[in-house]
């Protein structure tokens, strides 16, 4: 038995969206995002960053939709992505606030004490997105 790490990291991120469209829109058009990839027959888009792979699943029912909640609910609470500087933080804070559908949680803020800073956000999907930006981290 292997008693060290067994896995070498994340494949891709699955994640279900009630418009397939908008997400993908706002990664790709308002973050640079690349789609890699799609299977309209689920349908499914698969979108990346040439480091993070994310496949948008479109929901079935879209009448009996459920938001997540973190204090009721069992699933993905937020998806973080890091920005290489303090700077590339306030540029994509800006723009995707001016996105569309998206609602702000808060603007880019100490992250605690700091050094490290953050801004949280929903896409117009409703996934709530952090944005993170910590200089000890090298990307």
């Amino acid at each position: 038995m292997t008693t060290g790490t067994v896995t070498t990291g994340i494949a891709h991120i699955g994640l279900t969206v009630p418009d397939i469209n908008l997400s993908r829109d706002f990664f790709v058009n308002c973050l640079g995002w690349k789609q890699v990839g799609e299977k309209p027959e689920y349908p499914a888009v698969f979108v990346s960053d040439s480091l993070i792979t994310l496949t948008l699943w479109e929901v079935k029912d879209k009448v009996n939709l459920v938001n997540f909640d973190r204090k009721t609910n069992v699933g993905l609470h937020h998806l973080a992505l890091r920005v290489p500087s303090e700077s590339a933080l306030e540029e994509v804070f800006d723009r995707a606030s001016r996105w569309p559908g998206v609602r702000v949680e808060f603007a880019p803020q100490l992250l605690g004490a700091g050094p490290s800073k953050h801004a949280m956000l929903y896409e117009p999907g409703g996934l709530r997105l952090e944005f993170n930006f910590n200089p000890s981290k090298p990307n």
